[in-house]
Protein backbone atom coordinates (compact mmCIF):
# COMPACT_ATOMS: atom_id res chain seq x y z
CA UNK A 1 0.00 0.00 0.00
CA UNK A 2 2.88 2.34 0.79
CA UNK A 3 4.28 1.78 -2.69
CA UNK A 4 0.94 2.66 -4.28
CA UNK A 5 0.75 5.85 -2.23
CA UNK A 6 4.26 6.87 -3.28
CA UNK A 7 3.42 6.21 -6.91
CA UNK A 8 0.32 8.37 -6.63
CA UNK A 9 2.40 11.16 -5.08
CA UNK A 10 4.98 10.81 -7.85
CA UNK A 11 2.22 10.99 -10.48
CA UNK A 12 0.87 14.23 -8.98
CA UNK A 13 4.39 15.69 -8.90
CA UNK A 14 4.90 14.64 -12.52
CA UNK A 15 1.64 16.32 -13.61
CA UNK A 16 2.68 19.52 -11.85
CA UNK A 17 6.12 19.28 -13.39
CA UNK A 18 4.98 18.82 -16.97
CA UNK A 19 2.49 21.68 -16.61
CA UNK A 20 5.21 23.95 -15.23
CA UNK A 21 7.77 23.01 -17.88
CA UNK A 22 5.26 23.66 -20.66
CA UNK A 23 4.30 26.99 -19.10
CA UNK A 24 7.92 28.05 -18.66
CA UNK A 25 8.67 27.15 -22.28
CA UNK A 26 5.91 29.39 -23.61
CA UNK A 27 6.27 32.33 -21.22
CA UNK A 28 8.11 35.40 -22.58
CA UNK A 29 9.72 36.48 -19.29
CA UNK A 30 12.98 34.54 -19.28
CA UNK A 31 14.88 37.83 -19.21
CA UNK A 32 13.40 41.00 -17.69
CA UNK A 33 14.56 44.59 -18.00
CA UNK A 34 12.93 47.44 -16.12
CA UNK A 35 13.39 50.84 -17.75
CA UNK A 36 11.56 53.68 -16.01
CA UNK A 37 11.56 56.64 -18.38
CA UNK A 38 10.58 60.27 -18.04
CA UNK A 39 7.82 60.40 -20.65
CA UNK A 40 4.43 58.73 -20.51
CA UNK A 41 5.08 56.58 -23.57
CA UNK A 42 8.43 55.28 -22.41
CA UNK A 43 8.66 51.48 -22.12
CA UNK A 44 8.94 50.47 -18.47
CA UNK A 45 9.18 46.68 -18.82
CA UNK A 46 10.88 44.58 -21.48
CA UNK A 47 10.49 40.80 -21.54
CA UNK A 48 12.53 38.34 -23.59
CA UNK A 49 11.59 34.70 -23.97
CA UNK A 50 12.44 31.72 -26.13
CA UNK A 51 9.70 32.32 -28.67
CA UNK A 52 8.78 35.99 -28.37
CA UNK A 53 9.83 39.37 -26.99
CA UNK A 54 7.26 41.57 -25.27
CA UNK A 55 7.17 45.20 -24.18
CA UNK A 56 4.88 46.68 -21.56
CA UNK A 57 4.37 50.43 -21.73
CA UNK A 58 3.40 52.72 -18.91
CA UNK A 59 0.18 53.60 -20.74
CA UNK A 60 -1.00 50.01 -20.35
CA UNK A 61 -0.21 48.90 -23.90
CA UNK A 62 1.33 45.46 -24.30
CA UNK A 63 2.97 44.33 -27.55
CA UNK A 64 4.80 41.12 -28.45
CA UNK A 65 6.99 40.12 -31.37
CA UNK A 66 7.48 36.50 -32.36
CA UNK A 67 10.97 35.20 -33.11
CA UNK A 68 10.38 33.67 -36.54
CA UNK A 69 13.97 33.28 -37.69
CA UNK A 70 15.76 30.37 -36.04
CA UNK A 71 19.21 31.00 -37.48
CA UNK A 72 19.32 34.60 -36.26
CA UNK A 73 18.87 33.55 -32.63
CA UNK A 74 21.84 33.25 -30.25
CA UNK A 75 23.21 29.78 -29.60
CA UNK A 76 22.03 29.63 -25.99
CA UNK A 77 18.46 30.48 -27.04
CA UNK A 78 18.45 27.73 -29.67
CA UNK A 79 19.84 25.23 -27.16
CA UNK A 80 17.27 26.28 -24.55
CA UNK A 81 14.46 25.82 -27.07
CA UNK A 82 15.61 22.31 -27.98
CA UNK A 83 16.12 21.13 -24.41
CA UNK A 84 12.85 22.56 -23.12
CA UNK A 85 10.88 20.98 -25.96
CA UNK A 86 12.68 17.70 -25.26
CA UNK A 87 11.75 18.01 -21.58
CA UNK A 88 8.08 18.49 -22.50
CA UNK A 89 8.07 15.46 -24.81
CA UNK A 90 9.91 13.19 -22.36
CA UNK A 91 7.72 14.22 -19.44
CA UNK A 92 4.52 13.58 -21.41
CA UNK A 93 5.80 10.16 -22.49
CA UNK A 94 6.90 9.41 -18.94
CA UNK A 95 3.47 10.21 -17.52
CA UNK A 96 1.75 7.97 -20.09
CA UNK A 97 4.16 5.10 -19.42
CA UNK A 98 4.13 5.42 -15.64
CA UNK A 99 0.31 5.39 -15.66
CA UNK A 100 0.48 1.85 -17.02
CA UNK A 101 2.90 0.83 -14.26
CA UNK A 102 0.98 2.28 -11.32
CA UNK A 103 -0.50 -0.24 -8.89
CA UNK A 104 -3.77 1.69 -8.61
CA UNK A 105 -4.56 1.29 -12.32
CA UNK A 106 -5.85 -1.74 -14.20
CA UNK A 107 -3.60 -1.21 -17.20
CA UNK A 108 -0.90 -3.71 -18.04
CA UNK A 109 -1.12 -7.47 -18.22
CA UNK A 110 0.69 -8.66 -15.12
CA UNK A 111 2.83 -7.44 -12.24
CA UNK A 112 6.10 -7.79 -14.14
CA UNK A 113 4.82 -5.71 -17.06
CA UNK A 114 3.60 -2.98 -14.72
CA UNK A 115 6.96 -2.95 -12.92
CA UNK A 116 8.86 -2.47 -16.17
CA UNK A 117 6.43 0.24 -17.27
CA UNK A 118 6.89 2.08 -13.96
CA UNK A 119 10.67 1.92 -14.33
CA UNK A 120 10.54 3.12 -17.95
CA UNK A 121 8.27 6.01 -16.96
CA UNK A 122 10.64 6.92 -14.12
CA UNK A 123 13.62 6.99 -16.47
CA UNK A 124 11.73 9.28 -18.87
CA UNK A 125 10.74 11.62 -16.04
CA UNK A 126 14.31 11.78 -14.71
CA UNK A 127 15.57 12.55 -18.22
CA UNK A 128 12.91 15.23 -18.60
CA UNK A 129 13.97 16.79 -15.30
CA UNK A 130 17.60 16.91 -16.37
CA UNK A 131 16.61 18.38 -19.75
CA UNK A 132 14.64 21.09 -17.99
CA UNK A 133 17.36 21.88 -15.47
CA UNK A 134 20.11 22.44 -18.05
CA UNK A 135 18.61 25.47 -19.89
CA UNK A 136 17.23 27.16 -16.78
CA UNK A 137 20.51 26.94 -14.87
CA UNK A 138 22.56 27.89 -17.93
CA UNK A 139 20.27 30.85 -18.76
CA UNK A 140 20.37 32.11 -15.17
CA UNK A 141 24.16 31.82 -15.05
CA UNK A 142 24.55 33.85 -18.26
CA UNK A 143 22.17 36.56 -17.06
CA UNK A 144 23.94 36.94 -13.72
CA UNK A 145 27.39 36.95 -15.34
CA UNK A 146 26.24 39.57 -17.85
CA UNK A 147 24.69 41.68 -15.08
CA UNK A 148 27.90 41.68 -13.03
CA UNK A 149 30.15 42.40 -15.99
CA UNK A 150 31.33 46.00 -15.75
CA UNK A 151 32.12 46.13 -19.46
CA UNK A 152 28.44 45.62 -20.39
CA UNK A 153 26.42 48.85 -20.63
CA UNK A 154 23.54 49.32 -18.20
CA UNK A 155 21.05 49.34 -21.04
CA UNK A 156 21.97 45.77 -22.02
CA UNK A 157 21.72 44.24 -18.56
CA UNK A 158 18.76 42.05 -17.62
CA UNK A 159 17.49 40.14 -14.62
CA UNK A 160 16.14 36.56 -14.38
CA UNK A 161 12.44 36.37 -15.08
CA UNK A 162 9.69 34.31 -13.53
CA UNK A 163 9.82 31.68 -16.28
CA UNK A 164 13.26 30.58 -15.09
CA UNK A 165 11.99 29.96 -11.55
CA UNK A 166 8.96 28.07 -12.82
CA UNK A 167 11.12 25.97 -15.14
CA UNK A 168 13.65 25.16 -12.42
CA UNK A 169 11.01 24.10 -9.86
CA UNK A 170 9.08 22.08 -12.44
CA UNK A 171 12.24 20.29 -13.58
CA UNK A 172 13.00 19.36 -9.97
CA UNK A 173 9.48 17.98 -9.54
CA UNK A 174 9.93 15.82 -12.64
CA UNK A 175 13.28 14.58 -11.39
CA UNK A 176 11.90 13.67 -7.94
CA UNK A 177 8.87 11.90 -9.41
CA UNK A 178 11.10 9.88 -11.73
CA UNK A 179 13.31 8.82 -8.82
CA UNK A 180 10.22 7.66 -6.89
CA UNK A 181 8.99 5.54 -9.80
CA UNK A 182 12.42 3.98 -10.31
CA UNK A 183 12.69 3.25 -6.57
CA UNK A 184 9.29 1.59 -6.51
CA UNK A 185 10.42 -0.70 -9.34
CA UNK A 186 13.56 -1.70 -7.42
CA UNK A 187 11.50 -2.44 -4.30
CA UNK A 188 9.15 -4.65 -6.28
CA UNK A 189 11.97 -6.38 -8.11
CA UNK A 190 14.96 -6.88 -5.83
CA UNK A 191 16.40 -9.23 -8.41
CA UNK A 192 16.96 -6.22 -10.68
CA UNK A 193 20.25 -5.67 -8.87
CA UNK A 194 22.76 -8.47 -9.38
CA UNK A 195 23.58 -10.32 -6.18
CA UNK A 196 26.39 -12.77 -5.63
CA UNK A 197 25.30 -16.39 -5.92
CA UNK A 198 24.63 -18.07 -2.63
CA UNK A 199 26.63 -21.20 -2.05
CA UNK A 200 24.70 -23.98 -0.42
CA UNK A 201 26.64 -25.92 2.19
CA UNK A 202 27.45 -29.35 0.98
CA UNK A 203 26.30 -32.10 3.30
CA UNK A 204 28.96 -34.65 4.13
CA UNK A 205 28.04 -37.92 2.53
CA UNK A 206 29.90 -41.13 2.66
CA UNK A 207 30.11 -43.04 -0.57
CA UNK A 208 28.49 -46.40 -0.35
CA UNK A 209 30.52 -48.18 -2.99
CA UNK A 210 34.03 -46.81 -2.63
CA UNK A 211 36.81 -49.28 -3.44
CA UNK A 212 39.22 -47.18 -1.43
CA UNK A 213 37.70 -48.38 1.82
CA UNK A 214 40.15 -50.41 3.80
CA UNK A 215 38.84 -53.72 4.95
CA UNK A 216 41.21 -53.87 7.88
CA UNK A 217 38.72 -51.91 10.00
CA UNK A 218 36.47 -54.91 10.01
CA UNK A 219 37.44 -57.71 12.32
Amino acid sequence: MASAGLQLLAFILALSGVSGVLTATLLPNWKVKVDAGTTIVTAILQLQGLWMDCTWYSTGMFSCTLKHSLLSLPTHVQAARATMVLACVLSAFGICTSTVGMKCTHLGRDRETKSHAAFAGGVCLVSAGVSGLIPTVWYTKNIIANFRDLAVPEGNKHEPGGALYIGFISAMLLFISGIIFCTSYIKKNPEAWPSPPRQEPSSPTQPENNPAYSLKDYV
